[in-house]
């Protein structure tokens, strides 16, 4: 039969949104995928998805009627188990045949057809078959059924079947939404499969309340978009639809003027386009007075509870206007935006209430009330954790600045956690830190400390800005130390992509705040301070709650208890290797400078660079190769071996270039590292290739005289320290 396209639709009731992108994409690649398993469909057939709220379908080009047929050769048994001594058919053997459908009355006929290959050792019998291709009704009922499956449903409904009608409530079907409507359409033929207790025909519905036509029916497969769009007023693809969204949103607010623009959110906007058929975006606004309200309150409660695109202006300040995803398409709007307006403004009213409640009260009389907040059953509330916090930050500030810098980062250490208990935030967790920052404003607070409490939650997730000053800098890296320090002290830690208190995000806004802003901070003196608040606090449960001791991972005096600080920085190395590893560096220029452990992570990206420099030097893969056989040698070497050289018991001509050469050249190296021109370092240590390959051609190390082994032992010792303080080159030879 010739290839024809195939279009599969089913038709249901109100898809989740949330979920609506990926089940249509998942349910075109899986029927796709199972079709190309089958021999129905080729590598080369191109497969469209489309997913609209009351629709998920698929069109797939190039599909047969009929697979073509598959020669199969199968082993059957060892020949010494297949046939006798006289080379006859054993029973197992005519067993095995008859199962696989081969005619054995004949059984020499059958014997000879058989073929004997070598298999391993010993030689075995093979069966010639002839497999007949699939056919597109078993075939496409077979891909529809899995695509069905496979589905990535967030909860699954029962529903009684609508045919079942003699028997109520007996039969039932378990799907993400009732179905209704069931195309399967290999060009203008319907293909007879089932699914969900539904038979395949070629019609469907369009849009509820807009479509010409009550059913839609369609003509072949490649129509289908056609004539939902032209009978249906669907728009059935949803990259189609959201292009058309965002094109009318910009219009939109084009005509608004003033530079207003649409609030960029792709979640909202994915969502969006998951609740509406035919889009039709309407202009609406507020009364101006709810503006007072900080704009982010305003902003969330039309995105999260009516999911209204919010206008800015050319600066990004709010306005009062927004704009509306409608349905529906009447020729006079004003119902519809009147509708919406009139829904928005008790929420806009609540935020407005909730803000001026707020305000009652300072952050400072709320500092109290966290204590009764339970932060985690082991690390206690969260009055408990502000202090940790705050005794992490004040460690950090003495490294970084001065007592004004202490005070200023213990003022918003106290106050950071307090608009946990606003209702604001209680009715938006999402504004929690960005609500605190204006309540710090309100109480006179100043600018510093209110962008501290807005920021210490920063980085929050990736690309996200960092704290705006040194104080949200040194509150951000305690809040997020004293989280990381924490949980990994009580075993708490991420394991697959399961990742609840996100250690991974805290791990990497570490990263972020001490490289990015090159912060003079040792990293693991950082997390040896934090670790040495928390074993305190620790301690102190143990203390008060009358115990001898806690379980080995809550309790600092076990001494079986892990060593927390070093598995948290093995955790965060990992994670700055893979951030370096995708912003372009190889892993062997990652693994050379991260193998040394490189205290100030500002410096990491300058010893990247060096690095990257080096390898391009006609030496730099010889020096790497000596680089990793004076490790090697170092390693095997018995006892301790000191960077000491006596030049007196330098007797090989070698050995003695090798040494001069080192020290001529080291001062310099040494210099330009201390000034942290890294680069320059390297490649002073470049001239060391010919003297380091004349010694190993030349000098043996081991030598039978145990001070001419230790002496030589030395100075290898020394070329290593020398050459590996930017990173360790040998992790750069092949």
């Amino acid at each position: 039969m010739t290839a024809q396209n195939l279009l599969v639709e089913l038709f249901v009731e109100e898809l989740p949104p949330k979920a609506l992108k990926k089940l249509g994409e998942a349910f075109a690649s899986v029927l796709a995928e199972q079709l190309r398993a089958q021999g129905l469909a080729s590598a080369d057939s191109v497969v469209t998805p489309y997913a609209s709220p009351r629709r998920l379908a698929a069109h797939v080009t190039a599909v047969v009627g009929k697979a073509a047929d598959k020669a199969v050769q199968q082993k059957l048994m060892p020949v010494s188990v297949g046939l006798d001594a006289a080379g006859q058919a054993t029973p197992a053997l005519l067993k095995k045949l008859q199962a696989l459908g081969a005619d054995v009355s004949d059984t020499a006929k059958a014997v000879a057809g058989l073929k004997r290959a070598p298999d391993g050792k010993a030689e075995a019998l093979f069966y010639d078959s002839v497999v007949p291709g699939a056919t597109l009704d078993a075939g496409l009922q077979k891909a529809l059924d899995e695509a069905i499956a496979k589905l990535p449903i967030p909860k699954v409904m029962s529903y009684q079947l609508e045919t079942d009608c003699e028997l109520p409530g007996w039969s039932s079907v378990n799907f993400v939404r009732p179905a209704h409507g069931l195309v399967a359409l290999h060009g203008s033929s319907v293909v007879p499969v089932q699914a969900l207790g539904l038979k395949a025909g070629n019609s469907t519905r369009g849009h509820r309340f807009e479509a010409k036509k009550d059913v839609v029916v369609l003509k072949d497969a490649d129509g289908y978009a056609a004539a939902l769009r032209d009978d249906g007023a669907v728009i059935a693809s949803f990259a189609e639809r959201r292009a058309e969204i965002v094109r009318q949103l910009a219009a939109a607010a084009s005509k608004v003027g003033g530079g207003a623009r649409p609030i960029e959110d792709e979640a909202l906007l994915d969502e969006v386009t998951a609740l509406v058929e035919r889009p039709n975006v309407l202009v609406c606004e507020f009364e101006k007075e709810f503006l007072a309200v900080p704009q982010e309150c305003l902003i969330l409660t039309m995105k999260a509870n009516q999911k209204y695109f919010p206008l800015l202006d050319a600066s990004g300040r709010l306005t009062n206007k927004f704009l509306v995803v409608s349905n529906i398409s009447p020729a006079d709007a004003s119902a519809v935006i009147g509708g919406n307006e009139r829904v928005v403004r008790p929420r806009l009213a609540d935020a407005k209430f909730f803000f001026d409640q707020d305000r009652k009260k300072t952050l400072e009389s709320r500092v109290e009330g966290l204590g009764k907040v339970v932060y985690h059953n082991k690390l206690g509330t969260q009055g408990e954790r502000v202090e940790r916090v705050r005794a992490i930050a004040k460690a950090i500030a003495q490294q970084l600045g001065d007592a004004k810098l202490v005070a200023a980062a213990d003022t918003a250490a106290r106050l950071a956690k307090t608009d946990l208990l606003t209702d604001m935030v209680g009715e938006f967790p999402e504004l929690q830190g960005i609500m605190g920052g204006y309540y710090a404003r309100h109480d006179g607070l100043g600018e510093e400390i209110a962008h501290a409490i807005e920021d210490h939650y920063k980085p929050r997730f990736a690309g996200d800005e960092l704290p705006r000053n040194t104080v949200g800098l040194v509150v951000a890296l305690a809040d997020k130390l004293e989280t990381l320090v924490g949980m990994f002290g009580i075993g708490n830690l991420p394991t697959g992509d399961k990742d609840p208190f996100a250690l991974r995000r805290h791990a990497l806004g570490v990263i972020r705040m001490l490289g990015e802003k090159n912060l003079a901070l040792d990293l693991d003196k950082l997390i040896s301070s934090a670790r040495q608040v928390i074993d305190q606090f620790l301690l102190l449960k143990v203390v008060q709650a009358g115990l001898p001791a806690l379980d080995k991972s809550s309790n600092p005096q076990n001494n079986e208890r892990p060593d927390v600080a070093a598995a948290l920085s093995d955790f965060i190395y990992d994670r700055l290797a893979g951030s370096l590893r995708e912003q372009g560096y190889s892993a062997q220029e990652v693994d050379a400078v991260l193998a040394l452990r490189p205290q100030r992570l500002g410096e990491v990206p300058k010893r990247l660079t060096a690095v990257r420099a080096f390898a391009a030097l006609p030496e730099a893969a010889a020096l790497a190769a000596a680089n990793k056989r004076i490790g090697n040698i170092l390693k095997k070497a018995e006892g301790v071996v000191e960077a000491k050289v006596d030049a007196a018991l330098l007797k090989e001509s070698a050995e003695k270039a090798l040494h001069g050469a080192l020290h001529s050249v080291q001062p310099l190296a040494d210099s330009l590292y201390a000034n942290g021109e890294y680069a320059a370092s390297l490649r002073e240590l470049a001239v060391l290739k010919a003297p380091v390959d004349a010694f190993f051609d030349g000098v043996m190390v081991n030598a039978e005289d145990p001070a001419l082994r230790a002496n030589r032992l030395g100075l290898l010792k020394s070329l290593h320290e020398a050459m590996n303080r930017v990173a360790d080159l040998s992790r750069l030879a092949a």
